[in-house]
């Protein structure tokens, strides 16, 4: 890897091929994947619809060009505003870009209303990328560290607090946008409280603001239904979709409605990939399979399935501060910070990370079935047991 830039702490295995829940190592051993590809391979590894869709349409037509019709986005941008209940998309190549197109759309909207200075209200421990504006508004000083100076225009708030967005707003009249994941990812698997999700939207309704919604690692299915904000029974006016979307293929979104809606025009933003036939056929087939296999069902039972399972292996267990989540988007909240535990987990077969310094977090394949989620529990309960027990010796 000696040519590679040092951007990552990359740990001691590579893999050939994956077969649903399971990575083959060039070790020759097996690993039960309860990270995804971190929330990408909803359908896990090796799915053979899926595989056939992505050959057929490689051996069809790969990339042409946005200043031609493609008929596969089309279909896929029909296929989301259909589960969202909005009205426009538009296609990028990741979660950073579908990010980076949302804050522009405020820009744009502040400066068709007159607002040049938008302000956009953003959550602690928010996570929206690794580009200057989206790392800008991400809630990480850790991330931030050495990039200034960052693009203005953020006000940051503690998560699940209103009041505290109705001071952010009363201090600062510029304000035309929130912005917040239902339940964050990188943040530690912190989930927003539904009463304040629908308070929000009154509230954004009440000044004309744009509710945004990230749902590049909570979406697709991950939380037992299509998007995460589902769960309010609200509906945004920009919601942001990567991730699962493709299955492994990249792929991102802007979905957009209301007030949001008709913002952008030709030549107010653009891309040379995104929304290319490949990636958009990978989009339309995750989806097609998702709903024909009942995938969203089964993230809120397995999810639901792991989580008490740990809860009882880890009952006993001190510094487990807290077991949390929805569906399989899964966080063990320790005392002190338990990096190691990724190692550990390795050694045991198991691929997990940790956020936050202090939070174990699983987000396994969307297609795992009930012995996959038992045997997720028999290999990281003992390792949670063993690092807990190895902390208390040395304190």
């Amino acid at each position: 890897m000696s040519h590679l830039m040092n951007t990552y702490n990359r740990l001691p295995v590579a893999f050939t091929h994956g077969k649903g829940a399971w990575l083959y190592g060039d070790d020759g051993k097996e690993y039960l994947d309860a990270l995804a590809g971190i929330a990408v391979n909803g359908l896990g590894h090796g799915h053979p619809r899926f595989v056939r869709a992505l050959a057929e349409q490689a051996g069809r037509l790969i990339h042409t060009s946005n200043i031609y019709r493609v008929r596969e986005q089309e279909q896929l941008a029909e296929r989301l505003c259909a589960l969202t209940g909005m009205n426009e998309v538009f296609f990028g190549n990741s979660g950073a870009e579908a990010n980076e197109a949302a804050l522009k759309l405020v820009r744009l909207y502040g400066h068709q209303r007159g607002q040049p200075e938008a302000q956009t209200i953003v959550m602690e421990r928010a996570w929206h990328g690794r580009t200057l504006a989206t790392l800008a508004a991400t809630g990480s000083e850790k991330a931030r560290k050495g990039f200034d100076p960052l693009p203005s225009g953020f006000i940051r708030v503690p998560y699940n607090d209103l009041a505290a967005v109705e001071r952010a707003a009363a201090a600062d009249g510029r304000v035309l946008a929130v912005w917040l994941e239902v339940l964050q990812g990188e943040g530690g698997i912190r989930l927003a409280d539904r009463d304040y999700v629908r308070a929000l939207r009154r509230l954004c309704d009440e000044r004309g603001w744009l509710l945004m919604i990230d749902e590049v690692q909570s979406g697709i299915g991950r939380t037992g239904k299509w998007f995460g904000f589902q769960w309010a029974d609200i509906r945004p006016d920009v919601v942001t979709i990567a991730k699962g979307l493709g299955s492994g293929v990249p792929i991102g979104a802007i979905v957009a409605s209301g007030p949001a809606a008709g913002v952008f025009g030709p030549g107010s933003h653009g891309t040379t990939f995104g929304g290319g036939p490949l990636a958009c056929r990978a989009g339309l087939e995750t989806l097609a399979i998702i709903e024909e296999e009942n995938l969203l069902a089964n993230a809120a039972a397995q999810g639901e399935r792991i989580r008490a399972g740990l809860a009882r292996a880890l009952a006993d267990v001190p510094g487990v501060v807290e077991i949390r989540g929805q569906g399989l988007m899964i966080g063990i909240e320790m005392d002190r910070p338990c990096g190691e535990l990724v190692k550990m987990a390795l050694e045991a077969r198991l691929l997990i990370n940790v956020t936050q310094e202090t939070v174990i977090r699983l987000l396994p394949p969307l297609v795992i079935d009930a012995q996959e989620a038992d045997e997720i529990v028999a290999r990281l309960a003992p390792c949670v047991a063993r690092f807990a027990a190895a902390a208390r010796r040395a304190a």
